[in-house]
């Protein structure tokens, strides 16, 4: 909640193109979505997934988001544990992905 509150008040997202706890299916297996942002058209945009603030941050929160990402295809990947955030951008023109440093406002994705 909070890191959603942080994308509406500080990065302009606008709240009713962010969803919460969205199911979906990855080798016919169910999983859920912490948070996808959608842009205006109604397309997935962003992924975010939360941790505890205790919990660190590793390569299996990466792994775990970038399996979600095999079925949405975003631009964009957040992960956050409330004390750290983290951005990706994908480039699927290139196959690669670069870390930025901040999340961009939303008129910027």
């Amino acid at each position: 909640q909070h890191f959603v509150a942080y994308l509406v008040n500080q990065k302009e997202f606008p709240r009713g193109l962010i969803g919460n706890e969205i199911s979906l299916t990855l080798n016919k297996c169910n999983r859920r979505c912490d948070t996808i942002v959608y842009d205006r058209n109604g397309n997935p945009l962003c992924i975010a997934e939360y941790k505890a603030p205790h919990v660190e941050i590793t390569q299996k929160t990466f792994d775990q988001i970038v399996r979600y990402n095999l079925v949405l295809q975003v631009s964009y990947l957040f992960v956050s544990n409330g004390i750290k955030h983290y951005c990706c951008h994908i480039n699927y023109t290139t196959n690669s992905y670069t870390f930025l440093p901040d999340i961009p406002l939303y008129k910027d994705l």
